[in-house]
C-alpha cells in the first residue's frame, strides 16, 4: 500500500481532471444534446437531416479516433488548442449525439395532444418545444441520461490517450516508476467505481423528485 501513499497527489490530480473532465462534458453535451434534438423533431427537413447524419457519424466513428484526428489534425490546419480544451470539445460533440437520441426518445413519449395545444394557443413550433415539450421529456429520460452521464465518465479515460493526465493517465505514470500495476490500477479503478456511484447516486435522486405522476 506505500506505493499508493507515496503518490497520493498524483492520483488527487488525476482524480480532480477526471471530474473537471466529465462535469464540462456533461454540461456541453447536454447542451449540444438538446440542439440536436429539437434539430431531430423539427418540421423543417434540412434541419432534421442535419440532426440525423450528426448522430449517425459520431456514433459509428469510435471516441478514440476522434480524439486523435482532433489533437493531431486540427493544428495541421491551423487549430491550436489545449490537450484538455480538445478533449472536452471532442467528447462534448460525441456523448451529445447520444444524449440527442435519449432526449429525442423522450420527447417522443410526451402525448402528442400537449404539443397541439401549445400551437392551438398559439405558439411557434420553438416555443412549444422549450416552454411546454421539453420539460416533460426531460423529466421522463433522467435515468437513460444519468446512464450517459457515467459512460461520459468512463469515456474520459480515453483522454489519456492523447496527453490528457487524468485517473488513468496518472495510474499509469505511477505504474512506470513503480511497477506495481494491481495495487495501482485497483485503486484507479476504485476512483471510477465511486464517481460512478455518485452519478447514480444523484440520477436516482432526481428520477424520484421528478417523476411524472401519469
Amino acid at each position: 500500500m506505500n506505493v499508493i501513499t507515496d503518490h497520493l497527489s498524483e492520483f488527487g490530480h488525476g482524480l480532480l481532471l477526471t471530474v473537471e473532465l466529465t462535469l464540462l462534458s456533461l454540461a456541453g453535451a447536454l447542451v449540444a444534446g438538446t440542439a440536436v434534438a429539437a434539430m431531430r423533431v423539427s418540421p423543417v427537413r434540412v434541419l432534421r437531416a442535419a440532426g440525423m447524419a450528426y448522430v449517425e457519424v459520431l456514433q459509428n466513428i469510435p471516441l478514440l479516433v476522434w480524439l486523435v484526428i482532433a489533437v493531431f489534425g486540427l493544428p495541421e490546419i491551423g487549430v491550436i488548442a489545449g490537450l484538455f480544451t480538445t478533449s472536452v470539445v471532442v467528447i462534448v460533440l460525441y456523448q451529445g449525439a447520444y444524449t440527442a437520441e435519449a432526449i429525442r426518445s423522450g420527447i417522443n413519449a410526451v402525448p402528442s395532444g400537449q404539443g397541439e395545444a401549445a400551437r392551438a394557443l398559439g405558439l411557434t413550433f420553438t416555443q412549444s418545444l422549450r416552454l411546454v415539450v421539453l420539460p416533460q421529456a426531460l423529466r421522463t429520460v433522467v435515468q437513460p441520461l444519468g446512464n450517459i452521464a457515467i459512460m461520459t465518465l468512463m469515456n474520459t479515460a480515453l483522454a489519456a490517450a492523447v496527453g490528457v493526465v487524468e485517473l488513468t493517465a496518472a495510474a499509469n505514470r505511477v505504474n512506470l516508476a513503480e511497477a506495481q500495476p494491481i495495487w495501482i490500477f485497483v485503486t484507479a479503478g476504485l476512483g471510477y467505481m465511486a464517481l460512478s456511484g455518485l452519478l447514480g447516486l444523484a440520477t436516482g435522486t432526481l428520477e424520484r423528485k421528478w417523476a411524472i405522476l401519469r
